[in-house]
C-alpha cells in the first residue's frame, strides 16, 4: 500500500517536473517572438501584418496535423473555435490595438495580469481550491513585471486602450483555461489537434483585421537589421512561425495539462523577462537596475507558484489517501487523476 503510494507520488513528481520544463520552454519560445518580429517591423512591415504572417504560416505548417485530426471539427468544435478566437487571434489583436493608444509597458503589464485572473477563474467560477503559495507567486510575478516593463516610464490614461489591454489579458486566461479543458480524461483532445485548428481559425479571424492584401510583400525578399547584423527576413519569419508559434503553443498547451492553469499561468510571466533579456542580448536594448530586480522578483514568484501543491483533507470516510483526495479536488468536474 505504502509502496504503491510512493510510486504514484514519484510519478506525479516526474510529471510535474516535465510540465514545468515544458512551461519554461514555452515561455522561452514565446519570449523570443518580439526579438524576431521587431526587425521585421522596423524594416517596413505593419505589426498586424507580422502577426498575421506568424499565425498563417504556423497554420500552414500544422495543416497536415489538422487533416489527421479532422474528426475534432465535429467532436469538439466549440473548443477549437474558442482556442482560435481567444488564444490566437484575441490575445494578439487586442494587444496590438492597445499599443496604438497606451505605452508598451502598460499594455504588457495589464496583459500579464492574466495569472491573477486565472486564479480568480479557478477559485470563483470553477470553485476549485487555490493554494496560498500560488496566489503569493502571482502577486510577486505581477509586481516584478511592473519593474521589468518600467511601467512608471510613461502612463497615459486612455479608457479604450486600457480596456483593449485588459481584453488581451482575458483572452490569455482563455488560453490557459481552454488548454486545460481540452485535456479532460473522459473526452481528451490531442494537443496537436487543438493547436492546429486553433491556429487555422485564428489566422482566418486575423485576416479580417490585418487585411494582408495591403501588405508590402517585398520586405520578405530582403534583409532586416538585428543590432547591426543583416538577417534575411524569411529567416526571422521562420523563427516566428516554427519556434515562437508552433513550438511555443505546443509546449504551452501540454504544460498546462501537466501542471494546472493557475501554476502554468504564473510561470508564463517569465515570458516578459525572457523577452527583455533577449532584446538586451540580440537587439542591444540594455536593462536598467529596476528591470534586473523586477526579473528576479518574477523568477521568485514563478518558483513559489510552481512548487506549491494545494492541500486537501484526508478522505477518512472512504479510506482514501490524501493524494487521491487532492487529485479529485483540484481537477475540473468530470476529470479524475491522470
Amino acid at each position: 500500500m505504502h509502496e504503491t503510494s510512493g510510486t504514484e507520488t514519484s510519478q506525479s513528481g516526474r510529471s510535474r517536473g516535465f510540465g514545468l520544463g515544458l512551461a519554461l520552454l514555452s515561455a522561452l519560445a514565446f519570449g523570443g517572438s518580439g526579438v524576431a518580429a521587431k526587425p521585421l517591423i522596423v524594416a517596413g512591415l505593419d505589426p498586424l501584418h507580422v502577426t498575421w504572417l506568424r499565425s498563417a504560416g504556423a497554420a500552414l505548417v500544422m495543416l497536415p496535423v489538422a487533416w489527421r485530426h479532422r474528426a475534432l471539427l465535429l467532436r469538439r468544435p466549440a473548443l477549437l473555435l474558442g482556442f482560435g478566437l481567444l488564444a490566437v487571434a484575441g490575445v494578439q489583436a487586442c494587444y496590438f490595438a492597445a499599443l496604438s493608444r497606451i505605452p508598451v509597458g502598460v499594455a504588457l503589464l495589464i496583459e500579464y495580469l492574466a495569472p491573477a485572473l486565472v486564479l480568480g477563474w479557478v477559485r470563483f467560477v470553477q470553485r476549485r481550491p487555490v493554494s496560498r503559495a500560488a496566489a503569493v507567486g502571482a502577486v510577486l510575478a505581477v509586481g516584478g513585471l511592473a519593474c521589468v516593463v518600467e511601467v512608471w516610464a510613461g502612463l497615459s490614461f486612455d479608457v479604450l486602450g486600457l480596456a483593449l489591454a485588459l481584453g488581451a489579458a482575458c483572452c490569455q486566461v482563455g488560453y490557459f483555461v481552454l488548454s486545460d479543458r481540452g485535456g479532460d480524461d473522459e473526452d481528451a483532445v490531442h494537443p496537436l489537434g487543438v493547436i492546429a485548428y486553433g491556429l487555422f481559425f485564428g489566422a482566418l479571424l486575423l485576416t479580417l483585421v490585418a487585411r494582408p492584401w495591403n501588405m508590402d510583400w517585398s520586405v520578405l525578399a530582403g534583409s532586416a537589421n538585428m543590432h547591426g547584423t543583416a538577417v534575411p527576413a524569411v529567416l526571422l519569419l521562420a523563427w516566428l512561425v516554427l519556434l515562437a508559434t508552433v513550438l511555443a503553443y505546443l509546449t504551452g498547451v501540454i504544460s498546462v495539462r501537466r501542471l494546472s492553469p493557475q501554476v502554468a499561468g504564473v510561470v508564463a510571466c517569465l515570458e516578459a523577462v525572457i523577452a527583455t533579456v533577449l532584446a538586451w542580448v540580440l537587439l542591444g536594448e540594455h536593462l536598467s537596475a529596476p528591470q534586473v530586480i523586477g526579473g528576479a522578483v518574477v523568477l521568485i514568484g514563478a518558483f513559489i507558484a510552481q512548487s506549491s501543491t494545494p492541500k486537501a483533507p484526508r478522505d477518512v470516510a472512504s479510506g482514501g489517501t490524501g493524494d487521491e483526495t487532492h487529485a479529485k479536488a483540484t481537477l475540473p468536474a468530470g476529470r479524475t487523476g491522470r
